[in-house]
């Protein structure tokens, strides 16, 4: 199974910095949301092990929050180690499809869309500790989007 840093890794990968096609940690939190709700959807079982909470900014992987934090908002270069072989063939499809339909959203888009799903609504609360997104609201949730 691939960790969430794998994960993060494979989107970084795909970014194009000379196309202008940056990513930073908050749209970067938003993919591997993204990749884990629909994995769950499809394949009834998680991409990855971290949990995913609730933040004011939406969805966070706390261990992929913490691995790039010290590039604060700006944008995070493509990783020299990235293994695509951590990912199964159907893995990599579902996630070119997450990078294909949500990586041309600009981070604050992705922020606004997260804040309209029930996933991080039903779990949010302003101004208590975070709380974890419990795996079975996104895969309820994510069911209803895949055909």
């Amino acid at each position: 199974m691939p960790s969430s840093i794998d994960v993060a890794k494979f989107f970084l990968a795909q970014s194009n910095e000379e196309a202008g096609d940056l990513v930073s940690n908050l749209k970067l939190q938003k993919l591997v949301y993204y990749a884990q709700g629909f994995h769950l959807a499809v394949y009834d079982e998680p991409l990855f092990t971290d949990s995913i909470e609730a933040w004011t900014h939406g969805p966070v992987v706390p261990n992929v929050y913490h691995h790039y934090k010290q590039f604060g908002s700006g944008s995070i270069p493509a990783p020299i180690d990235f293994n695509l072989e951590a990912f199964s063939p159907e893995q990599v499809e579902l996630l070119n499809e997450v990078q294909q339909i949500y990586g041309q959203y600009s981070a604050w888009r992705l922020r606004e869309m997260t804040h309209e799903e029930a996933p991080w609504r039903n779990n949010y609360q302003a101004g208590a500790m975070s709380r974890e997104i419990p795996a079975d609201d996104m895969r309820q949730f994510f069911k209803t989007l895949v055909k």
